[in-house]
């Protein structure tokens, strides 16, 4: 056995390369991947200080799957609200917090899988996190899901904060036991975040930004993102504190399907 190895490392090495070659993109492939246009930009290279917890390119997302669209785990943005967030970062670090980013520039093919899981009544693995209190019959109704987002337009944002120094939050594991996402921070599935009464892509009035159901430090926690982001330029969506739309937003009209990949980006030059 011994004198057969190291003929079958170099065969073991060949087939690795050949699998890598016939994977790979071709040159043809790579000349048609959707392309960010000038004015978007990875939000690490305007602030590397804020925190990326990408939660659409893992299972633990309402749909239980990795998205369609998500490469790399990390926030692309036009380069005016990343800008805006890097205002809002400063002055949050020297009250001892920081800003953590759940989702960004989202693709319309992301989205366009939403809309088919929406649709398939019988797919509910993830209901009893993100949405326990509404049926799945009713999430285009109530406007939990949509066949467009702002995502997509590049100035939206879902963010919250995190008291410093940040403790790490564990990772998700498929499979394991679901909580609700309005139950109390300490039942719920962890984050590292502030309380803001419920967790993030909570499908639940308990959501609404001003639900007058939060106690008083959820309130506050909720009013000081909203605080610190308004001060930049962005807006919140009333039916959920996580999420927020620079304004005026660059490309208010176009829904871009690029992938979220560094490799689509323009050269950036700040």
């Amino acid at each position: 056995m011994t004198r057969f190895a190291p003929a079958l490392r170099k065969l073991t090495v060949a087939a690795a390369t050949l699998l890598a070659v016939a994977t790979a993109p071709s040159p043809a492939q790579a000349a048609t991947e959707p392309q960010a246009p000038k004015g978007f930009v990875a939000l690490s290279d305007v602030d590397p200080t804020i925190i990326q917890e990408m939660r659409y390119i893992t299972p633990h997302n309402f749909v239980g799957d990795r998205i369609d669209g998500y490469r790399k785990p990390m926030c692309i943005l036009t380069e005016p609200a990343a800008k805006a967030l890097r205002k809002a970062q400063r002055r949050l670090l020297r009250a001892g917090y920081s800003l953590k980013v759940y989702d960004c520039y989202r693709p319309q093919r992301a989205v366009d899988q939403f809309v088919r899981w929406g649709e398939d009544l019988s797919d509910e693995r993830m209901k009893a996190e993100f949405y326990p209190r509404v049926a799945k019959s009713r999430l285009f109704e109530d406007g939990y899901i949509a066949k467009k987002s702002g995502h997509s337009r590049g100035s939206t944002v879902d963010l919250t904060i995190v008291r410093l120094p940040a403790k790490p939050t564990r990772p998700y594991v498929p499979g394991e036991p679901l909580k609700p996402c309005y139950a109390p921070r300490s039942e719920r599935f962890p984050d590292n975040s502030v309380d803001m009464g419920t967790g993030y892509d909570c499908m639940d009035t308990l959501s609404h930004t001003d639900d007058p159901r939060v106690s008083a430090k959820q309130r506050a926690n909720r009013d000081r993102l909203r605080g610190a982001l308004a001060k930049t330029g962005f807006v919140n969506l009333p039916e959920e504190w996580w999420h927020f739309t620079y304004k005026p937003e660059p490309f208010p009209d176009t829904y871009f399907d690029f992938p979220v990949s560094r490799r689509v980006l323009p050269v950036a030059h700040f």
